[in-house]
């Protein structure tokens, strides 16, 4: 009970920093970027899979939400601002143009067996080689922890596509990432 009242009261702190944002409210601009600038680093970072890209495209998503401000409408500001952070690093890969083949990508360092940043690294791969639309899915499933609504709201696609998707991503990594979990079970 306790809990769901400080989430209410965090809820109605973000609405009131919206429409003080809207109206060019440098403070409250500064209130939402401090809420939600570490998510948004993150799925551009796990988007594009290159810190230097990743900061840049995190910079342009929060200079378009205050460039658009007067434009958001509804109740939802994270799904915005994550569609925002989406289209920024579509944009990005667009630009960018690499389509690296599977080997290329996953098979270009062997697994260390001495250190989990390997197996970070190879988790970190397989997901770059997801198709887009189901690397971004699982991104903000996994990783975001967005609901399923959320998700077909951002992308705006349909709640079963949404759940689809995700379910095909997972299918990918597994199939992707099964080779490597053998090899774990068998040096242990």
């Amino acid at each position: 009970m306790f809990g769901k009242k400080i989430n209410r009261a965090n809820q109605q702190d973000v609405q009131t920093a919206i429409d003080a944002m809207k109206k060019g409210s440098a403070e409250a601009f500064h209130l939402l970027y401090s809420r939600y600038h570490q998510k948004v680093y993150r799925f551009c970072l796990r988007m594009l899979g290159d810190e230097a890209a990743a900061k840049d495209a995190f910079q342009e998503t929060f200079i378009k939400v205050y460039e658009h401000r007067e434009s958001f409408r509804g109740s939802n500001f994270s799904g915005w601002l994550f569609t925002i952070a989406r289209h920024t690093c579509l944009n990005v890969i667009r630009a960018k143009k690499t389509h690296d083949s599977f080997d290329e990508v996953f098979h270009s360092t062997g697994y260390s067996k001495e250190s989990d940043v390997a197996l970070k690294d190879h988790i970190k791969k397989a997901i770059a080689v997801l198709p887009i639309t189901l690397r971004e899915s699982l991104i903000l499933r996994e990783y975001e922890e967005c609901s399923y609504k959320d998700i077909s709201n951002i992308l705006g696609i349909e709640l079963s596509l949404a759940k689809v998707r995700v379910h095909r991503a997972r299918l990918i990594l597994r199939k992707l990432l099964t080779p490597l979990v053998k090899e774990l079970n068998e040096s242990q």
